[in-house]
């Protein structure tokens, strides 16, 4: 069989550095900080008392009352970001045979919002069981791919992916997949997340995976720093709209870039943890490179997982010097979670915009917060340090692992 192109027409964003793609550019290219105080409860006993929330978001500009019944926070953000993402791609619905469009969307988690809620209100009661008819409906992580099948009238393949923290991008490359054989002619891709509640906040500081360092909030998303303590937990939602090369241009649409491989892989190590060497890490930047049909010293950017947590960025770093040899001193790095914070299931999605966004304009985001060398890393490397760098990128790629063991690495090539 002889594989279809795949190209990437539509991007959608909604972060705690900016609501559109363009608000989120501007804060990747200006290094900005998404963390602050939590606004949306009282920390007082919490370990951890900041994160990256979404900022000016006002769901009833988007939403009506009854819309909003039905939409956990994760879900409205899916929504917004596919909407962006849906007019950017600039096409007419009655112009494409919508049984050929279908959407891969998910959530790390789902619904958190709705199931303390739900869960609080009965046990805060008196035990009779009043829940809402769209309990459940709200709360799985797989109803966003539902609400934009049903928005649009796309029959296509519809599901959700759920894999951790590499969810959105495993939904990338499930979209990706379907393309290149010949199943759908489009997909709208993407992942949603939004777990800054007390039960979300008290489970990661129960593993000691998030950041504690309260004194510095607004800095403390610092991947590769000697004095980095965990990630920095942010939410939002990002989505790209794939499509195949040919029904893009027959169309006349704008084309950001072309992905051309995928790798997947498992740790098969531990619950949470990376292997201390980065097995699963190299094994899935191999598997990529090998789909595209290229050779290491093709790329030119990896927007790593880097989330600021002492094992990780040491295993990750690990396995990109042994995929890439003495090219790895050649390559610019850089963690975006120092500036979003961590967006759990919509990291790929939202990394992946990134990504292509650096290969269009030619700047490398930067690696904020960064003041102290790590001894355990090869500080040789650039981790494009607290400024971005300018250069001319051909391939960029982009790696998201999550819970559990699983990784995910995606390759975008910029059409010439």
């Amino acid at each position: 069989m002889e594989l279809r192109r795949v190209v990437v027409t539509g991007l959608g964003a909604l972060t705690p550095i900016g609501n559109n793609i363009q608000e989120l550019w501007e804060g990747l290219r200006n290094g900005i900080s998404g963390s602050d105080w939590i606004t949306r409860f009282n920390t007082e006993k919490f370990k951890t008392k900041f994160a990256c929330e979404v900022k000016d978001f006002d769901p009833t500009a988007h939403f009506d009352r009854k819309e909003l019944r039905k939409l956990d926070p994760f879900a409205q953000y899916a929504m917004v970001a596919t909407e962006e993402a849906f007019q950017d791609a600039g096409f007419d619905l009655e112009s494409v045979n919508r049984d050929r469009v279908g959407v891969i969307y998910t959530s790390g988690i789902g619904g958190m919002f709705t199931y303390q809620k739900e869960l609080l209100n009965f046990f805060e009661g008196d035990g009779t069981p009043r829940f809402s008819p769209f309990f459940i409906p709200k709360l799985i992580a797989d109803i966003t791919a539902g609400h934009i099948s049903m928005k649009y009238g796309f029959r296509g393949p519809n599901f959700a992916t759920v894999s951790a923290c590499a969810s959105s991008t495993n939904a990338i490359i499930d979209a990706f997949t379907y393309i290149r054989i010949g199943y759908a002619d489009m997909f709208i891709a993407g992942g949603s997340e939004a777990t800054i509640i007390e039960s979300g906040f008290g489970g990661f500081n129960s593993m000691q995976a998030m950041s504690t360092n309260n004194d510095e909030y607004k800095t403390a998303s610092r991947p590769f720093d000697g004095t980095r303590d965990g990630f920095v937990m942010g939410e939002g939602a990002g989505t790209l709209v794939l499509e195949e090369y040919e029904h893009a241009v027959k169309r006349g649409a704008k084309i950001y870039a072309e992905l051309v491989g995928c790798g997947m892989s498992a740790d098969a190590y531990h619950l949470t943890a990376p292997h201390p060497e980065g097995i699963g890490a190299r094994l899935v930047m191999q598997n990529a490179l090998k789909d595209a049909g290229m050779t290491p010293e093709e790329v030119d950017y990896i927007n790593v997982h880097g989330t600021a947590t002492p094992l990780g960025d040491i295993s990750e770093t690990k396995a990109i010097k042994e995929v890439f040899g003495d090219h790895a001193y050649k390559l610019n790095i850089s963690a975006t979670k120092s500036m979003t914070g961590h967006l759990l299931g919509a990291a790929g999605a939202v990394e992946s915009i990134a990504a292509i966004l650096a290969l269009q304009n030619g700047i490398v985001p930067p690696t904020i917060n960064y003041a102290t060398p790590d001894p355990e890393l090869d500080n040789k490397l650039n981790f494009t340090l607290n400024k971005a760098q300018e250069r001319e990128i051909h391939i960029s790629l982009s790696n998201t692992f999550g819970f559990g063991g699983h990784n995910t690495s995606v390759l975008f090539k910029k059409i010439s």
